[in-house]
């Protein structure tokens, strides 16, 4: 996709600069390096993708070491970056704290061993093994090395503040700098808590002192600039269960293991320097301090549902001088304790005994990142409560009172008046910071200093009701129906990202709970890939409910002429009753669609309990005026892979020298979405707008490994899990679609194709941006339905049909390891595809296949087009017999612009397709020469 930005960077000298004659000087210049500084702040996804090509693109025109820096504050998510390249390349990652010279302050630049580091660097460059130091953080030492060997991987990432200092630029081969994350997020936070009395320098000099004078001069030397917008978010979200030690008995067996680990940490609290005498907790930055190391969150942040507290992960290290700067601004520390901690791992889970000093108490809590395993992993321990979802700090407060404004904490128990228990007595069941991520920007500020946004979302807004009649509140017989039917939500009166969205929409459920009882019946609509089913998964495992997709509720016969698309394709008088019946607390019966077959394949019972009172329906026509009547929250979402295909036909379109408007894209690509599908939108109590890329983040990639070796059958189910095991058969037809004029360089690629993929009468479009490192494919997972009139939208943009390919697929999987067995058409033999989300795992299977040495990274579109003779991939060798099918296909999709006959059609072909044998052919359309990539 970035192609033409990565081939911008490889233009001028270096480290070791690549040259076409050997003969050249091979002293360089501190100043110059092999990339070009580029003029542009991307995403983190972006900017992922684009190191990932760059490192793999010199690899291969240089000899010897690849060195990289990634340099940042901190909490600006450079770590994290290191990390994420690092799983796909496979490289030495050297972080720059292990290069501490004592206990002095973490980051300041006089405690890094400088000469250390660049001997390590030039060893390595240099062809040699060598010895990198360990730091160890609670006894405030280095406490040993490990040894690096030159040959490990060929490419080495510094990751740390001053990565791009001026004493290491010269053995960098690609500079990178992080800014933003969590790091603008304080900053951030504190402009909220002071207010417009210091200047945006003054702040920041006071809580990273050294940020101006010693990091951010480096950081214009970089020539990837990745601004971060990630913040807290319950995307990924922690469950815990906490109880006091003393209910279960038979725990403390499991932290007398070799594995269980202790540490001790000192948690502080720092209060505002302008909140009122009330305990709000939200409002205070939470400090803890492990060792000589500080980490730091804003606020209580978190969600409490029934037994569970769900956090955000929202930690990140700061300095000692960020503590010291915020205590100089005026923040309190209100309370502090101490909490050593001794945790064992089972399985994805942790166990921990948690004792605090100012409680004297003891708790065991179970973490981890699913709600239902974690509660499942309760029961079967045999912890049943008393569960506890108030956190330390509140239980301190509720014994101890609030410590009055600039004194310190209270030491000794003071009784609590009435009054003042009301002041502190435990939040609501949400909790959450309000977004302090406001207007940074005073003048125009530097790319280093400002948030990628120009305008910040203001604090997020609370929710309440439309109705201004509430004389009785909370109070009101909620039973009635007229009461369910009178009550509605305000809407909010913005659209927000999806992590501040996901957090709105919990708390939306929780505030219908408290006010409204139960069912609470929620229903998420958008364009297909918008991300509304993701969305509605999230929410289900934070809250504890089921999810009902509306494709449950097609009508087979419209399904089987391609009219999954209308809305007159959903069985409307089975949802509502299925609805009614959730409403009055009756089992009701949920139709299960096969989308294989096309046909119903069973019902399943449903029934809402009141432990949980929740469902979500989720799917295109959910917020339609017929359906949203019957719910309590509408929530409507838009952006993703919707978005992601806009901005793909646009890219095309001005490759080749035209320009369109996204307005206009949108209109002959996704009309149905114009016509029927966004006017429901607007009506939405709470508009998410999905910044999520699909296509370049590493959160959303497989890692595949493909060969065409035999495998028995057997084999498979050995390496499967025989108790999740399940199997499928598809037959799929890959159409490539491919606007002429497209620059080539005579040559056809997937990378500038779209594939639509027509699969058991549906259609799903996937826009390929692989990465190939080694022997894997990491490929993003960006499937996604559509409708037919996008496929012919495409087409009346100027797209053409290119190639496609004809192959039916065995499945086989055990929710962390999928095998697909691809029978292509006029290929001698079956090609087999691991896929999975972790890269150990995946090749783990292929070892135990015995499939290594026999990998290949081509695609069927490359694989394909080598078998074809010379002459039938010239400019008029293509078979005419090929040629007039694929023909066939295509008229029959254009004419769905007048009726659905060119459905039925298709269909017909589709049937008579997977019941023949047809000879396997791919069309390089004006017999483009292959192009391996």
């Amino acid at each position: 996709m970035d192609d033409e930005v990565v081939q911008r960077v490889f233009q001028e000298g270096g480290r070791d600069y690549f040259q076409q004659q050997p003969s050249t000087s091979t002293s360089t210049s501190s100043s110059s390096s092999i990339l070009q500084s580029l003029p542009l702040h991307v995403s983190f996804d972006h900017g992922y993708y684009l190191l990932v090509k760059s490192i793999q693109e010199l690899r291969e025109k240089k000899e010897g070491l690849v060195t990289v820096g990634i340099g940042g504050p901190s909490g600006s998510g450079k770590t994290s970056l290191a990390e994420k390249v690092a799983s796909v390349i496979g490289c030495t990652v050297i972080p720059m704290e292990n290069y501490r010279g004592g206990t002095d302050e973490g980051t300041d630049l006089d405690s890094i061993d400088f000469d250390a580091l660049i001997r390590n660097l030039e060893d390595l460059t240099e062809g040699k093994d060598t010895k990198i130091p360990v730091f160890d953080f609670h006894q405030k030492k280095r406490v040993g090395s490990k040894a690096i060997k030159s040959a490990m991987s060929g490419v080495v990432i510094v990751d740390g503040t001053y990565a791009l200092h001026a004493k290491l630029r010269s053995l960098l081969d690609i500079r990178v700098a992080v800014v933003g994350g969590v790091h603008f997020s304080l900053l951030s936070k504190v402009r909220y808590d002071i207010g417009d009395s210091c200047s945006l320098d003054y702040l920041i000099d006071s809580i990273f002192p050294l940020f101006r004078k010693h990091i951010e001069p480096d950081l214009h030397h970089a020539q990837i600039r990745i601004n971060n917008s990630f913040v807290s978010s319950f995307r990924e979200a922690i469950y815990k269960l906490k109880c006091r030690s003393e209910s279960p008995d038979g725990q403390s067996t499991f932290f007398l293991k070799d594995e269980a680990q202790t540490d001790n940490f000192i948690e502080m609290y720092l209060r505002p320097p302008s909140a009122n005498e009330e305990a709000r907790i939200n409002d205070w930055i939470k400090v803890r301090q492990s060792g000589i190391r500080y980490y730091l969150s804003l606020g209580d942040q978190r969600i409490v549902d029934k037994n569970f507290i769900i956090r955000p992960t929202a930690e990140f290290e700061v300095g000692r001088m960020t503590l010291g700067g915020l205590l100089a601004l005026g923040y309190n520390v209100v309370v502090s304790y101490k909490r050593a901690s001794t945790s064992v791992n089972i399985g994805s889970l942790s166990l921990s005994l948690e004792t605090i000093d100012t409680l004297g108490e003891t708790f065991l809590v179970l973490r981890g990142s699913d709600r239902k395993t974690v509660g499942a992993e309760a029961l079967r321990m045999g912890i049943t409560g008393q569960w506890l979802t108030k956190s330390y700090l509140e239980m301190i407060l509720e014994r101890k009172g609030v410590p009055r404004l600039n004194t310190p904490p209270l030491v000794s128990a003071t009784s609590v008046s009435h009054n003042q228990e009301k002041d502190i007595a435990a939040p609501k069941p949400i909790r959450t910071t309000p977004n302090l991520v406001y207007q940074l920007e005073d003048l125009a500020q530097p790319w280093t200093r400002s948030p990628t946004k120009s305008k910040m979302e203001p604090v997020l807004p609370t929710w309440h009701f439309a109705s201004s009649d509430r004389s009785h509140g909370g109070s009101v017989a909620t039973g009635s129906s007229a009461f369910r039917d009178t009550m509605k939500l305000a809407p909010m009166p913005d659209s927000y990202d999806l992590d501040r969205g996901l957090l709105l929409a919990v708390q939306g459920i929780q505030f219908l709970l408290e006010n409204k009882s139960v069912p609470v019946i929620v229903g998420i609509g958008g364009p297909s890939g918008s991300g509304k089913t993701s969305l509605a998964h999230k929410m289900a495992n934070i809250v504890g409910c089921e999810v009902v997709s509306l494709e449950s509720y097609f009508r087979p016969e419209q399904v089987k002429d391609f009219k999954y698309d209308d809305f007159n394709s959903l069985d409307l008088p089975l949802l509502s009753k299925n609805i009614g019946d959730i409403k009055h607390g009756r089992k009701t019966k949920i139709p299960v669609f096969n989308l294989e077959t096309g046909s119903r394949s069973c019902f399943k019972e449903l029934e809402i309990s009141e432990d949980c009172g929740v469902i979500i329906f989720e799917g295109v026509y959910a917020l339609h005026p017929e359906i949203r009547k019957s719910l309590d929250l509408w929530i409507a979402v838009v952006g993703g892979v919707h978005s992601h295909l806009i901005s793909r036909v646009q890219r095309d379109k001005s490759r080749v020298g035209c320009f369109m408007s996204q307005n206009e894209i949108m209109m002959t690509v996704f009309p149905i979405f114009q016509q029927h599908i966004e006017p429901h939108l607007v009506h939405a109590h709470l508009k998410i707008r999905n910044d999520f890329d699909p296509v370049l983040s590493p959160e959303s990639s497989l890692f595949v490994l493909k060969s065409n070796k035999q495998v028995a059958y057997q084999d498979i189910l050995n390496i499967l899990d025989s108790v999740k095991f399940c199997s499928s058969v598809q037959n799929f037809i890959d159409i490539y679609l491919r606007l002429p004029g497209t620059p080539a360089n005579g040559h056809i690629a997937e990378s500038d194709c779209v594939r639509v993929r027509i699969c058991e009468g549906r259609f799903a479009l996937l826009i390929r941006e692989p990465i190939r490192e080694g022997n894997f494919i990491i490929q993003p997972k960006v499937d996604f339905d559509i409708s037919i009139s996008t496929v012919s939208g495409l087409l009346n943009l100027g797209y053409q049909a290119v190639a496609y390919i004809e192959a039916s697929a065995l499945i086989y999987q055990d929710g962390k390891i999928l095998i697909e067995v691809d029978h292509l058409q006029d290929a001698p033999s079956p090609y087999l595809q691991i896929k999975g989300v972790n890269k150990e795992a995946v090749a783990a299977a292929g070892s135990a296949l015995k499939l290594d040495g026999s990998y290949t990274t081509k695609s069927y579109l490359q694989i394909i087009l080598e078998r074809l003779p010379l002459v039938e991939r010239s400019y008029s060798g293509t078979h005419t017999h090929q040629a007039a099918r694929l023909q066939e296909l295509v008229e029959s999709i254009q004419s769905q612009n007048q009726s659905y006959h060119g459905n039925l059609h298709i269909h017909g072909y589709l049937e008579s397709a997977s019941q023949q044998r047809f000879d396997f052919y791919e069309i390089a359309s004006e017999g483009y020469d292959l192009e391996i990539r």
